[in-house]
């Protein structure tokens, strides 16, 4: 999603430092269109690989769905019918993430707020009991560690949630990390490793000859590239840039979320919390991100009262202490959403490669996309697991599910 379009009533998620404008060189050895999440690694991972690189963002760094994500890296909890097909992908991605922590925060010298208590997934009354029963067989099934958990011991784990909680389950493996501080880190990582970050500058065509993208260009300037990374999240389906035999089939899917400033007085939650109307997501500098409405807008922009109301009741129908907490800041924003709900990843054509489509995944698959293209570009193949996502799977009709 993307904060952009809000009417932010705090800063909270505008994370990250500034960077000073740059000019857009004549050459480099990768050109990356997209600087949000999924860019940036891709364009750490190769400048520490000793390629030379730029970055071409349409807006400011970030101004995507980066900045206005909740953090979740939960495979165990985003499960559900249909997703077996992603989950291998997301498995690996997960095990990839202390790894591309540390070295994150050893390169940017900064504290991504990564955190490993768990998620909650919480029922309500008969009806959600059934469906949470039936999503944790799934779970199971899928060999994924989930535990299913009485109303009572819920509530022990958190004394904050009402009673009314009837059961949960507790995916222990399901992590988190704090967007605005990743793309802090990011930034300063990108810039320590000779990454030149270009802000303000749409890219209106890329340059082609004797069959090969050969660099991009934009109103003010060109760029000559051996390898043009298109990873521009909800604008990658977008026309003007691809001929319509290499069409993405993302687009946007609009959500609304919200953060809320908690004290001593109003306690917080310990855990990721999940209910079927909305997820609440502690972060280390006090506040809970509460999330996300599921909008199919196209790029509408903007925070509505529906919206936030939705929010707000969802979280209230759980945790009754958010009546006393103060809203620090609201946003809407576009998670780049695929036809089958999966990213698109590798090369469409000689010169050109694309990392695109995560929907509500990208954090949680940031690590194992940098490193699949990275591969791509160093090697000329990406490693196995993340081979079934390319983008030929649409036209030859094998795309990986239904679109929910």
């Amino acid at each position: 999603m993307g904060p952009h379009s809000s009417s932010p009533l705090g800063s909270r998620r505008t994370g990250g430092e500034r960077i000073a404008a740059a000019s857009l060189p004549a050459r480099a050895d990768v050109a990356i269109v997209g600087g949000g999440l999924i860019g940036l690694a891709i364009a750490w991972r190769l400048a520490e690989a000793g390629r030379s690189v730029v970055v071409v963002e349409r807006g400011t760094i970030g101004c995507g769905a980066s900045l206005a994500a909740t953090g979740m890296l939960a495979p165990a909890a985003e499960h559900e019918p249909g997703s077996d097909p992603l989950l291998p992908l997301a498995l690996d991605s997960l095990r990839r993430w202390p790894g591309f922590r540390d070295d994150l925060q050893a390169a940017s010298g900064l504290d991504i707020d990564y955190r490993e208590d768990g998620t909650l997934v919480l029922a309500l009354g008969r009806d959600e009991v059934e469906r949470l029963r039936f999503r944790h067989d799934l779970q199971r099934r899928s060999g994924l560690t989930a535990e299913w958990i009485a109303g009572s011991e819920v509530r022990r784990r958190e004394p904050a949630l009402r009673p009314a909680v009837t059961a949960g389950v507790f995916c222990a493996d399901d992590h988190q990390v704090d967007p605005p501080r990743v793309m802090a880190a990011l930034v300063r990582a990108c810039r320590g490793a000779g990454v030149v970050l270009v802000e303000d500058s749409p890219v209106t065509a890329l340059d082609r000859a004797a069959g090969r993208v050969t660099g991009l260009r934009t109103a003010a300037a060109g760029l000559v590239a051996d390898t043009v990374i298109l990873a521009a999240g909800a604008w990658s389906g977008e026309g003007g840039l691809l001929p319509q035999s290499l069409a993405l089939p993302v687009r946007p899917l609009k959500g609304q979320s919200l953060a809320l400033r908690t004290t001593k007085r109003t306690g917080t939650l310990a855990h990721m919390v999940w209910t079927e109307q909305v997820h609440m997501a502690p972060k280390g500098d006090g506040h809970l991100v509460v999330g996300a409405t599921v909008e199919e807008r196209g790029f509408q922009a903007g925070v509505t009262a529906g919206g936030l109301y939705a929010l707000l009741e969802g979280a209230r129908r759980v945790l009754p202490g958010i009546e006393e907490m103060e809203v620090a800041a609201v946003w809407s924003g576009f998670r780049p959403t695929s036809d089958d709900d999966a990213p698109i990843l590798g090369e469409v054509a000689p010169g050109l490669a694309v990392a695109t489509g995560h929907h509500r995944n990208g954090y949680l698959l940031a690590p194992v996309t940098a490193d699949a293209i990275a591969a791509l570009v160093t090697t000329g193949a990406m490693p196995e697991v993340a081979r079934g996502f390319a983008r030929a799977r649409f036209s030859e009709g094998r795309a990986l599910r239904a679109s929910a």
